[in-house]
């Protein structure tokens, strides 16, 4: 095994396509980061296979900032020390629903519950009529594609030469920002079809490279286009950014933690 990097960030997000939110430790389970995209608004003029209100519908999405309501029950399962021991396939305990109740700062600085109608109200607003929302909520991660998505800081750095716009690695919305030793954009296409050690125990088998979509053109703090962005990243990466992995064994990932390539 050799070290290639540690972890230089680690990032979920309760509501898919708000803000996120950096932490210092999270669990990575097979089903994905805990507390990671629990809630959801679906749309009904969204596609059957990706029902979702995004940031490609409402841009202002991205500036709504959810917390957990109680901090402490969302950091972990709530058997984390049998989690960790339990073998491949079972998953974890989460807490109950209302111990994992988010709390919305809008925009103009109001505080909603993720569950108050105002709050699709707001959600609704400058877009199209045909968009009639709903909540949803599950316990395990709505991610696009994969349970885990990664994405190396060096691979922003890249970008920001190839386009002279800097960049903020915050646009690719992943769980695991990586600091590589080797100072290459893109490096971390080269961890498909093999594994990583993460700290002293999680191992991520990286399934494929990360397509992406508008979604990196807009600033995370402002919502403002950059299409450039994606017009690069399309003809110079073949549309990819960042990969998509599968958790093997389940553990605590920590800031700082070495990565390493088992094979």
């Amino acid at each position: 095994m050799s070290v290639i990097g540690t972890v230089e960030s680690l990032w979920r997000y309760p509501v898919k396509s708000m803000r996120g939110q950096e932490l210092d430790e999270m669990f990575a389970g097979y089903a994905g980061v805990y507390g990671d995209r629990l809630f959801a608004f679906e749309s009904s003029a969204s596609p059957k296979g990706f029902p979702f209100l995004t940031g490609r519908e409402q841009r202002e999405m991205l500036r709504y900032r959810p917390r957990f309501r109680y901090p402490d029950k969302a950091a972990r399962p709530v058997n984390l020390t049998e989690a960790e021991s339990m073998p491949p396939g079972v998953n974890p305990v989460s807490a109950n629903p209302a111990e994992l109740m988010v709390d919305v700062e809008t925009p103009d600085g109001k505080t909603l519950t993720i569950d108050n109608p105002a709050l699709i109200d707001m959600l609704r607003a400058g877009i199209d009529e045909k968009h009639q929302l709903t909540l949803l909520r599950s316990d395990r991660a709505m991610t696009d594609c994969r349970p885990l998505s990664l994405f190396a800081v060096q691979s922003a750095i890249k970008l920001g030469e190839e386009t002279g716009i800097t960049v903020d690695k915050r646009r690719f919305r992943a769980n695991v920002y990586l600091d590589l030793t080797s100072s290459e954009g893109f490096a971390e296409d080269e961890f498909v079809g093999r594994s990583l050690r993460i700290g002293s125990k999680v191992v991520i088998s990286v399934l494929e490279r990360d397509p992406r979509c508008m979604m990196i053109t807009l600033d995370p703090d402002t919502g403002e286009k950059a299409p450039a962005l994606l017009k690069k990243v399309a003809q110079a990466h073949s549309g990819m950014a960042g990969v998509y992995g599968a958790v093997l064994v389940e553990g605590t990932l920590r800031k700082g933690d070495p990565v390493e390539l088992v094979d």
